[in-house]
């Protein structure tokens, strides 16, 4: 049989980037053995709310490149087909009437037990187990009957998720024999945690898909990143492509202890994605980024700019502090400024002609050594009056972005600051 796994996040709210590695590894294992990946929304109303995280839900799953199979399913659509069950289940003496609800009968006697393929054998005892509300008295069914009833008519064969819902699964189990059903095979993954070794929130720093895409992460790093979370392929590899992740993931390989997010790590293997790429790749995504997040910048500026930021910079995110004097007026420190070098510098820069680096590099450098200064003495005035900072990208790559005209005018200005 054709493995067919599902998502079935709640539409409560942004999707937390714990739930998106779950999402991934399900993902990676339909790809691997040539499966479907399904995605099923868990509501349980049909209001504007639902349907804004629905769509935020989907946005999130492809800028990370993870596709599903067939069209998105709602739970409240089969609302209609739980109640069908649930009258057959009555009427089999396997449920019974409660105060309106409709509940199932579980067992008394013995346990209920599954073979977890991240935890192995798993044993629950029958006698811990309540009887399930099935059937809400307003008409409603509840997850523990609504999701394992989806997973039968869906012909789900894996059901890989939280460890939180290792409690549900013997309802669950017990419900999918009931209306006499194979069981899928479950795997629980283990908890993503911070740092501190609690369950990752915003307190430990980004934690929905939007939150890293505002931050300027590069979708495959993340991507590559998340499949860390609980899997390697061995003890050494690290960075793998999307490609080489389907090929090489296996349930075998994902552990049950805790994965531990490590934002310093993040950091490092994007900047390692973003170095990898092409120029013209990288300032493609670039510029996608800056218009994403509404900078209103000149876009042909930005891709000037990109290869001058693409060693310095680990996240998109950073490109704006870095960059931000190309596009806008960035006031400099008067403390940081020495009226003597700008005023010579302008007067200096100002017969370079053409205005490209290669002829700003020596005329400074001739500058500094006339002015019996350092290069670094000489040029941390001139970076400052002209980007606001004392970091930037390479001063001379700087000022030809910036321009002859502007250059001078800044330099002329800070000058006068200066000596104010």
């Amino acid at each position: 049989m054709s493995v067919r796994v599902r998502m079935a996040p709640s539409p409560t709210g942004f999707l937390h980037i714990g739930n998106v590695r779950t999402a991934l590894f399900n993902w990676l294992f339909a790809r691997h053995e040539d499966g479907e990946f399904r995605l099923r929304i868990e509501n349980t109303d049909t209001s504007r709310e639902v349907a804004e995280a629905a769509e935020q839900i989907q946005r999130s799953l492809s800028w990370l490149g993870l596709d599903w199979d067939g069209a998105v399913t709602f739970q409240l659509d089969r609302q209609a087909q739980c109640a069908e069950a649930a009258q057959r289940l009555l009427a089999e003496g396997r449920a019974y009437e409660d105060e309106g609800a409709i509940r199932f009968r579980m067992p008394d006697d013995g346990v209920t037990a599954w073979d977890d393929a991240v935890r192995g054998r798993v044993e629950f005892p029958n006698e811990k187990l309540e009887d399930l509300v099935i059937i809400r008295s307003d008409g409603r069914p509840t997850y523990n009957f609504a999701s394992p009833m989806e997973d039968v008519w869906d012909g789900i064969t894996h059901v890989i998720r939280g460890e939180d819902h290792i409690s549900n699964t013997p309802k669950q189990l017990n419900v999918i024999r009931a209306v006499g059903a194979e069981p899928p095979v479950y795997a629980h993954v283990s908890h993503v945690f911070g740092a501190d070794g609690k369950p990752l929130s915003k307190r430990h720093g980004s934690v929905t898909v939007d939150d890293f895409r505002h931050e300027g992460y590069y979708a495959p790093a993340l991507l590559n990143f998340l499949a860390l979370l609980g899997w390697s392929y061995d003890d050494k590899t690290t960075v793998m492509s999307r490609d080489e992740l389907v090929a090489r993931f296996t349930l075998a390989r994902v552990v049950s202890s805790p994965a531990v997010f490590d934002y310093q790590k993040l950091d490092w293997m994007n900047g390692v994605y973003l170095r990898a790429l092409p120029l013209d790749e990288y300032a493609e995504a670039l510029v996608a980024y800056v218009r994403d997040e509404g900078y209103g910048w000149d876009e042909q500026l930005v891709r000037r700019a990109a290869p001058l930021v693409q060693e310095k910079i680990e996240r998109f995110g950073q490109f704006p502090e870095l960059a931000r004097f190309l596009f806008e007026d960035v006031p400099p420190d008067p403390d940081l400024l020495d009226g003597a070098v700008l005023d010579a510098a302008r007067n200096e820069l100002g017969r370079v002609d053409p205005f490209t680096a290669e002829r700003i590099e020596p005329v400074l450098r001739a500058l500094a050594q006339r002015l019996e200064l350092s290069p670094r003495k000489a040029f941390q005035p001139i970076r400052i009056a002209v980007t606001g900072s004392k970091i930037s990208p390479g001063l001379f790559e700087s000022l030809e972005l910036l321009g002859k005209e502007r250059s001078l005018e800044r330099l002329s200005a800070a000058a006068a600051t200066a000596r104010a």
